[in-house]
């Protein structure tokens, strides 16, 4: 029975015992390895100790809400981000002007159909750029496809019905944004297609790997089309889409109808965020940390991407509470339009090579804010290479993935030889569940796995800054 008390008292001292664990993530380090550990440590310390994100996304969710670009509160974001960015005292903070697209949704979208004499009611609603529909709503037969392909093969055939894209995601595949990537097409590009044959409008499975009644709205685009080919486009849940699926082959016949009263109003004015520390060392070097600051319309934007914009202040933040004074400068920007035009990425890039800044690096959250699960690089492979080189350092905390990839879409317009970008990668399993639907609010955010992330990106923006440039490939 001794024995016994002994080993449980003794598994009780290492397992709490913190000098143990921080003794356990330095083993088989060098010496100057073991200073970045230990400022690393101390960076996750901070963040998930007082950290100040989740109450920074509960303020701009609770109090603003869905940012949609041109809205009122896309422009109360943007005073609200300025004003954060300020009391948080980075060195100076500014706002960037952009022409963003405006586009509003109307009175809440409605659709159904009829059969067996039941009067089915269909969660739907309009994708970003469409047009309403007729006053009096769409009605009319469906052609249901599962592809783009399969529809232009229809072609004159689809003239007066409602073509229905049922194609749902790949459930094999682990990383649901692949998964998201192999159906979007089909959201984005379905009017295209199907306005030059007269269809009369498009439904399209919503975008996620679950089956629920919450429609995921989303961009889309006419392409090249004139007007008088555009044609009412939207989607319907995951689960009407199973349901329609189910009753058209018993009743392919149906009358399906739906209204909407979306409209693009013309451009609006409005800002990117944009603060910074100034380098200690060679401040010309800029290396940026960012997310979008607009959201859909449907709810507040807390994954995508209040999270993100937060992460990418907190790590200001952190470096600030630490004392860690970067040698190249430390820039933060939140981005606007990125989920209807990507204008403020374009518009950032533009006024960067206007200004002959010289971007070396750059992380950008806009993946949600679950657990880190690691980093996608797009650099040159040797900066590729030293990245990977920080697994040891990196992956006691999780963040095991770190590979080649893409980084995202608001920094991606930097994108060049010598210049480093990073996309930060949380877990993907539950973000299509919330991405672009009425259910993306504060309350599916973890406070600590968005702390986290936080540290996560802190952590790598302060390596990225202490070995990155010296190992950069520079043109002669």
């Amino acid at each position: 029975m001794k024995k016994i008390t002994f080993i449980l008292a003794a598994s009780i001292f290492f397992a709490c015992n913190p000098k143990e664990e921080s003794t356990k993530t330095t083993l088989g380090l060098s010496s100057q390895e073991k200073v970045d550990s230990t400022n690393i440590k101390q960076l996750y310390n901070s963040a998930l100790t007082d950290g100040q994100s989740y109450e920074w996304l509960r303020d701009l969710t609770s109090n603003i809400g869905g940012r949609l670009s041109g809205s009122p509160e896309a422009q109360q974001a943007v005073e609200w981000g300025e004003a954060l960015m300020k009391e948080v005292g980075l060195d100076s903070v500014w706002l960037q002007p952009v022409m963003v697209p405006h586009w509003v949704r109307g009175e809440k979208e409605v659709a159904n159909y009829t059969i067996n004499g039941q009067k089915k009611n269909v969660p739907i609603a309009a994708l970003g750029f469409s047009v309403a529909t007729p006053k009096n709503g769409v009605t009319a037969e469906v052609i249901e496809v599962k592809s783009l392909e399969e529809a232009e093969k229809l072609g004159d055939q689809m003239k007066g019905k409602i073509v229905f894209f049922n194609r749902p995601f790949d459930n094999s595949l682990i990383n649901t944004f692949q998964a998201y990537g192999g159906c979007v097409d089909q959201r984005v590009g379905g009017a295209a297609v199907c306005g030059k044959y007269g269809a009369k409008g498009v439904i399209v499975r919503s975008m996620t790997n679950g089956v629920d009644d919450y429609p995921h709205t989303g961009t889309m685009s006419y392409g090249d089309l004139p007007e008088e080919q555009y044609i009412p486009t939207a989607a319907i849940s995951s689960r009407a889409a199973n349901i329609l699926s189910e009753d058209l082959k018993n009743n392919p016949t149906l009358q399906f109808y739906f209204k909407q009263s979306c409209e693009t109003l013309p451009d609006a004015p409005s800002f990117n965020v944009v603060g910074e520390i100034r380098g200690s060392e060679t401040p010309e070097n800029i290396m940026v940390v960012g997310g979008h600051l607009d959201s859909w319309d449907l709810a507040d934007g807390a994954h995508d991407d209040g999270t993100g914009i937060v992460q990418s202040l907190e790590v200001a933040y952190l470096f600030k509470k630490n004392n860690i004074k970067p040698k190249n400068t430390l820039r933060v920007v939140f981005f606007m339009n990125e989920e209807n035009g990507t204008r403020g990425a374009k518009k950032y890039a533009e006024l960067a090579k206007l200004n002959s800044e010289n971007h070396i690096g750059g992380i950008e959250s806009d993946a949600g804010g679950h657990t880190p699960r690691g980093f996608s690089i797009d650099a040159n492979s040797s900066n590729t290479a030293l990245l990977q080189s920080w697994k040891k350092l990196l992956s006691p905390y999780g963040l095991h993935d770190i590979d080649k990839g893409g980084s995202g879409a608001d920094i991606s317009p930097l994108k060049g030889e010598t210049v480093t970008l990073v996309g930060y990668r949380p877990d993907s399993q539950r973000y299509f569940d919330y991405h672009h639907t009425t259910i993306d609010t504060f309350d599916k955010v973890n406070k600590r796995e968005l702390e986290l992330g936080s540290a996560s990106m802190a952590s790598l923006l302060y390596l990225m800054d202490k070995y990155l440039y010296s190992n950069t490939i520079v043109k002669p």
